[in-house]
């Protein structure tokens, strides 16, 4: 599960033709840019030699077709920015005819952009390809002219194509099926695999690899090109659930294979393939031990897989054997909880020895015992490692290492002597730790640290860190991010942000809340007086693997409209959220429901003690997804503290969301329904006696409208009054601009009625 006065704030004017003014206001401009994320950089590549780098954006903060750009350096040593390819001037916006499989992978990323939405290059970045309209093309982004961007002959619905590292083949999935073709295009398209059955996939990722196992390809080439490691997904053990369009019966229901918590997943198996032969290797692996494919690494040191049991107690690293499909296992990371899957990690490095975290206990018992994700440096098999960040230092993923250092985004849980990172859970910053076992280097601070409080990223050159980057920098000062390409430590250009600049001003004030430090924020309106008393909004996610209390401004940007609307807007990061270390997040074991409603609840209190003007009589709650289920589970238990909540795609019965993300979680239902039963909203729906807003697309494939139906039929049937918003053709985004500007205003109409 993925991954806010008066109602014209933030009014502007904006000229749309010669005699034709609109009001722009922040819900339409919210809408409008997709959530501000238009004309930002992204995909960004930088080549092995760094005289190179590719990245897609759009031209502007409402154009939503992204196009692929170079920014290269002459031998001059200035650098030239250049437009490679424009969907529209391709006469493909690619988005009428998007093969099944772009599609979901649009949804599970959460795009809601158009045009070139994903692209890939060589290690040299000197050829990209990306999709257009299910067409391969390929561009040459050393030539200059204008026949740099070509077509292809690819099979109609391509989609997901990967160069080879050494940029003369592209392999790409179509209709189920992995092909293969010459970016020449001399020699013919080539099916490497594919089956004739409607259950049966190669080079695809099954849908919970895809939403919560952040693995989002089925291919992988070689570091030497001539083979490629590829995954076969059977779906039908899977149920089957049809999703319909209730506003178009005449169309027939979509059918959507959903791995349901406590049922069958999808059985997955591997191959190698051989390129100019397409002869084939079968890598055979016990799936019923090990169902979840987490991650597949195929460098110089060998081809790694990372696998995981159902219950992600055991994560298992194994190199296989290209030559005859055999596994050989490097090493097992064991949790009784769960084996916290950090990004960029394990990671085989030439001396055997493997790159990982671990969880850690703090060490300092003045400290609560939050404990630490620790990057670590294990041996094969079973030998003790060596721990390489210091106590409450809290990994985030490890971005790229070579033999001496690895590049390593971080954030403190506590202050830290001698490493200048800020002891804040939302600050991300990127440092290089030294990897040589007898090393006198310290950890080093590359972006962010106690003077750039914020969240930060970086993109190094492909291959191997070398001196040029990009840096990626967010603030709660910045008014947009900022893209600046270093050497070494020096600025020497930047990337353009063309995002447009919110058209609210976030003030957030930070504080922590009670004996667990919880993150915490109120944002005001911005003509508050002292002996104002406003009502109250809650506006959490609350669930693990997301923060909302974070060092960035435009993640605040709705949080304070709804404040310059005449609200006090409170938001809590409690128990289950990143950043305060394994102990801080392991809470929610069993229980997604006590532990993250009481901490919303001592935020309230605390902001209520730090800002007089918060009116404890009038509070709301609203979100989205699991912030959703939040605002529901709010109302309904805790009447007395909230007036009123707005559930957006809200689960309410855990039993209907997916195995990998509720398992984890809450356990295998068909072994023991007791946590699924403590953390169900159906039960509850007798209690209701405030109002209640559900809000959910009929479209949705993640947490399907199901969820809102069965508790609406539950509080009917309990005679509780409610609200429903069914939003047809929906998903679980809402990219549409109409749609989102007015679910912002709904909301609002909503919080008026409720806590007049």
């Amino acid at each position: 599960m993925r991954h806010s006065s008066d109602v014209n704030a933030g009014y502007a004017r904006t000229v749309t033709s010669a005699n034709e003014v609109s009001a722009d206001t922040f819900p339409r401009q919210y809408a409008r840019t997709r959530r501000l994320s238009l004309g930002e950089p992204r995909n960004l590549r930088v080549s092995r030699d760094g005289e190179r780098i590719m990245f897609l954006r759009s031209t502007g903060g409402s154009d939503a077709v992204t196009r692929l750009w170079l920014l290269d350096r002459s031998p001059q040593g200035s650098w030239t920015e250049r437009l490679v390819a424009d969907p529209v001037e391709l006469s493909r916006s690619g988005e009428s005819d998007l093969p099944a499989a772009e599609r979901a992978r649009r949804e599970r990323l959460r795009e809601s952009a158009e045009g070139i939405t994903a692209a890939d290059v060589d290690l040299d970045v000197r050829i990209a390809t990306f999709v257009l309209g299910g067409v391969v093309h390929v561009a040459d982004l050393v030539d200059r002219s204008n026949g740099s961007v070509r077509a292809l002959n690819s099979v109609p619905g391509a989609f997901d194509p990967r160069l080879s590292p050494d940029g003369r083949l592209v392999a790409y999935v179509s209709e189920r099926c992995l092909h293969v073709l010459s970016v020449d295009g001399l020699s013919p398209d080539q099916l490497v695999m594919g089956e004739h059955d409607e259950n049966v996939s190669w080079g695809l990722p099954d849908f919970i690899a895809a939403e919560e196992l952040d693995r989002y390809r089925g291919f992988w080439w070689s570091a030497d090109s001539r083979s490629i490691f590829a995954v076969r997904v059977d779906e039908s053990p899977v149920q089957r659930w049809y999703i319909a369009d209730p506003a178009h019966p005449s169309r027939e229901p979509s059918v959507h294979r959903y791995p349901v918590a406590g049922s069958a997943n999808a059985r997955l198996r591997a191959a190698v393939f051989d390129v100019a032969s397409l002869a084939r290797t079968d890598a055979i692996w016990d799936d019923a031990a090990l169902p979840y494919l987490v991650d597949v690494q195929w460098t110089e040191h060998g081809l790694v897989c990372v696998h995981m049991n159902r219950a992600q107690t055991v994560q298992r690293v194994s190199t296989i054997d290209p030559a005859n499909g055999t596994f050989t296992t490097l090493r097992e990371f064991e949790d009784l909880v769960w084996v916290e899957r950090t990004p960029g990690t394990p990671l085989l490095r030439a001396d055997g020895r493997i790159l990982s975290t671990i969880d850690t206990a703090s060490v300092d018992a003045s400290f609560e015992p939050e404990g630490s994700r620790s990057l670590v440096l294990v041996p094969r098999g079973d030998g003790v490692g060596r721990v390489l960040t210091p106590p409450n230092l809290q990994v985030r993923r490890v971005i790229a290492a070579d033999e001496h250092h690895a590049v390593v985004a971080v954030n403190a849980s506590r202050p830290i002597a001698g490493v200048d990172v800020v002891d804040d859970p939302g600050a991300v910053t990127i440092v290089r730790v030294p990897l040589d076992d007898e090393t006198t280097e310290t950890i080093e601070v590359v972006a962010g640290g106690r003077d750039d409080v914020g969240t930060h990223d970086v993109v190094l050159a492909l291959g191997a860190p070398l001196a040029v980057s990009v840096r990626r920098s967010t603030s709660v000062g910045r008014i947009r991010a900022e893209f600046g390409v270093y050497e070494g430590s020096a600025k020497v250009t930047e990337i353009a942000n063309h995002a447009e600049v919110a058209l609210v001003e976030p003030r957030p004030h930070f504080f922590r809340a009670g004996a667990r430090r919880l993150p915490c924020m109120v944002f005001l309106p911005h003509a508050v007086r002292a002996d104002d008393r406003l009502p109250v909004l809650l506006d959490p996610y609350g669930g693990p693997h997301a923060q909302r209390v974070v060092a960035s401004r435009n993640a605040h940007a709705t949080s304070q409209w709804f404040a310059d609307q005449g609200y006090a807007v409170v938001v809590v990061d409690g128990r289950g959220t990143p950043g305060l270390g394994p102990a801080f997040e392991r809470a929610v074991h069993l229980d997604l429901a006590t532990p993250v409603l009481d901490d919303q609840i001592i935020g309230l209190h605390e902001a209520a003690a730090q800002f007089p003007q918060l009116d404890l009589t009038r509070v709301a709650i609203r979100g989205w997804s699991f912030g959703g289920y939040l605002a529901a589970l709010a109302v309904l238990r805790r009447p007395d503290v909230f007036r009123a909540a707005i559930a957006g795609a809200p689960v309410t019965d855990w039993r209907l969301y997916d195995t990998a993300y509720t398992e984890r979680y809450l356990g295998n239902p068909s072994e023991d329904t007791s946590a699924y039963d403590r953390c169900s909203l159906l039960p509850l729906a007798k209690l209701l006696v405030r109002p209640l807003m559900l809000i959910h697309g009929l479209a949705d494939d993640n947490v399907v409208a199901a969820h809102t139906l069965q508790l609406s039929s539950a509080l009917l049937a309990a005679g509780r009054p409610h609200e429903v918003l069914p939003l047809s053709g929906v998903t679980h985004m809402t990219p549409q601009d109409v749609v989102a500007e007015n679910l912002l205003m709904l909301q609002i109409d909503f919080l008026r009625r409720s806590l007049a």
